[in-house]
């Protein structure tokens, strides 16, 4: 049931609509059979997939709750013999708590590898050994990617101890499925998510004209310049060879059409959520204003991006082997290199991570390396960069510096692209190659501009004029909001009438201006992860 058919829209009113008449001790149950019908509309068959993920991830936050709660119950025991094996029992009830952690996690992140990367593994031997294993024709369950990272971090944090284990069986699968978040995010955390899908929530009009217009915004960055974007994109990308000059404005193309896609997906599942009352993390905070591919980061997917800080690279930092590399380097390179080096070295693991979690293949991990890599070379270099910046009086307020630190992060972003956009990893450095070589814009500026691909499409110059005006009303909320300005919170204060006049321009402004293009690019960009 994509986001973008008229039964999802009507799937959600319906929703919402019996939310707020049934009894309100039943609102959670009612989203849980919501959420499991949502995806079970993607066909029975991948059922499977989010119960096995929910049930092990379950049944390791009950077992480690047990051992918990039996720890307590033998701390009142306060016997010669009970003080002489308490530290016994610790250490022993430590291994089991470790043993269910590792097994959980091998069997989640074991379903989600052999769906994902078999194949890719395949093809890989294949090359390597000259062997012949035939490719398997895997089922590629809906936000597999999604629900897993969501689930893993909560037994995770079951682990450490920063949430109780949820014992109700149903509770936990409607936070493992609430269908808003299931096909692209936020991944949410337990601690921050789950009481608001069990609490109680009455119908406010004002909480559900913002939610609304969230969603509405949303489709209109979807719709109008995610979709508008992506036949340029293509244009470029299809035929690289055939538009060798135009790879700079096919990537201009793709991060309108990769960003519009993303937060206005975003903006859909956050605006759905709170017309139940539910308020979810953003994933988004006006990145193309970064400062740093670090800076980019904390804006961008932000909940990804907090994910693999919190499970990935603290564990990494903080784990044995590296404070051992850590006095390694200091001993060998100097206590600035070697403090940086190894968070240099967890900052590529994490985002080699995030770029196989991206997709088998590899112009994917190429694209995880470099963010890794141009992360780790900042921290390397960031004390002589203050150092330099000390020296010739520019500080973080600097108008022209701030301005050129934005410049310069977009430049390296619109970079990385080639590799997440390309088919191939040959075409993404071909691209590059081209980005910095060739810089012949005609063919882009014709009057038709013919797509190539599954098929050939005409599209009129009007339609790039289109995506520049929608592109311009993103970029003013964009600033409004680094402003700390409450767009929808001001709007709201509007007299109805104005209000209204925006509300029917939207409406009639998206299926007007907007353009449904092919299967290729017609759905949501991250329902693929």
């Amino acid at each position: 049931m994509s986001f973008m058919s008229l039964i999802f829209l009507i799937f959600v009113a319906v929703s919402v609509a019996g939310y707020y008449l049934i009894p309100k001790k039943f609102q959670w149950i009612w989203l849980l059979i919501f959420s499991y019908i949502y995806y079970i509309s993607s066909g029975i068959r991948i059922l499977f997939f989010i119960l096995f993920s929910t049930a092990v991830t379950y049944a390791a936050g009950v077992l480690m709750h047990k051992i918990d709660a039996a720890a307590k119950a033998g701390a009142d025991d306060n016997s010669s013999d009970s003080r002489n094996n308490r530290e016994s029992e610790r250490k022993l009830r430590a291994k089991k708590k470790k043993t269910i952690i590792v097994l959980a996690l091998l069997l989640n992140f074991g379903m989600l590898a052999v769906i994902k990367y078999s194949n890719f593994a395949i093809t890989n031997i294949n090359m390597l050994f000259g062997s012949k294993i035939e490719a398997v024709d895997f089922l590629l369950p809906l936000g597999i990617s999604f629900y897993t990272f969501q689930a893993t971090g909560y037994i995770l944090d079951v682990y450490w101890g920063r949430c109780e284990a949820e014992l109700n069986p149903l509770r936990y699968a409607l936070f493992v499925s609430f269908f808003p978040q299931i096909m692209q995010g936020p991944i949410g955390r337990y601690s921050r998510l789950a009481h608001q899908l069990y609490e109680k929530h009455a119908f406010d009009p004002v909480r559900t004209e913002k939610a609304l217009m969230r969603i509405a915004y949303g489709y209109f960055k979807k719709i109008i310049i995610a979709d508008g974007a992506y036949y340029y994109m293509a244009a470029v990308f299809n035929s690289y060879a055939d538009y060798p000059g135009v790879g700079l404005l096919g990537v201009l193309a793709y991060s309108a059409e990769l960003y519009a896609d993303f937060s206005g997906g975003i903006d859909i599942v956050i605006g759905i959520a709170e017309l139940f009352g539910i308020t979810m993390d953003e994933n988004f905070r006006q990145p193309f204003f970064s400062i740093s591919i670090t800076d980019f980061w904390h804006r961008w997917h932000i909940t990804l991006g907090t994910w693999m800080k919190d499970y990935l690279f603290y564990p990494i930092s903080l784990s044995g082997w590296m404070g051992k590399f850590g006095k390694f380097c200091r001993s060998k390179m100097g206590k600035t290199i070697g403090r940086a080096l190894p968070i240099c070295i967890a900052n590529i693991i994490v985002f080699l991570v995030v770029g196989i979690w991206h997709g088998p293949a590899w112009h994917y991990i190429f694209y995880g390396l470099y963010n890794g890599i141009i992360i780790g070379i900042s921290g390397l270099l960031a004390k002589p960069f203050r150092n330099w910046k000390k020296a010739l009086h520019i500080t973080d307020k600097t108008r022209w510096f701030h301005i050129f630190q934005i410049v310069r992060t977009f430049i390296l972003v619109n970079i990385s692209w080639f590799f997440d956009c390309s088919d191939t990893l040959p075409q993404a450095f071909t691209m590059i190659r081209n980005f910095f070589t060739h810089f012949d814009f005609s063919p882009f500026f014709t009057e038709k501009l013919v797509v190539v691909g599954n098929g050939s499409l005409d599209i009129t110059f009007i339609n790039l004029y289109v995506v520049l005006a929608a592109c311009a009303v993103v970029f003013t909320v964009s600033v409004l909001r680094e402003r700390q300005v409450d767009v929808r919170s001001a709007i709201i204060r509007w007299p109805f009438a104005f209000r209204a006049v925006l509300y029917i321009a939207v409406i009639f402004a998206i299926p007007m201006l907007g353009h449904t293009p092919s299967v290729e690019g017609g759905g949501f960009i991250y329902a693929n992860f």
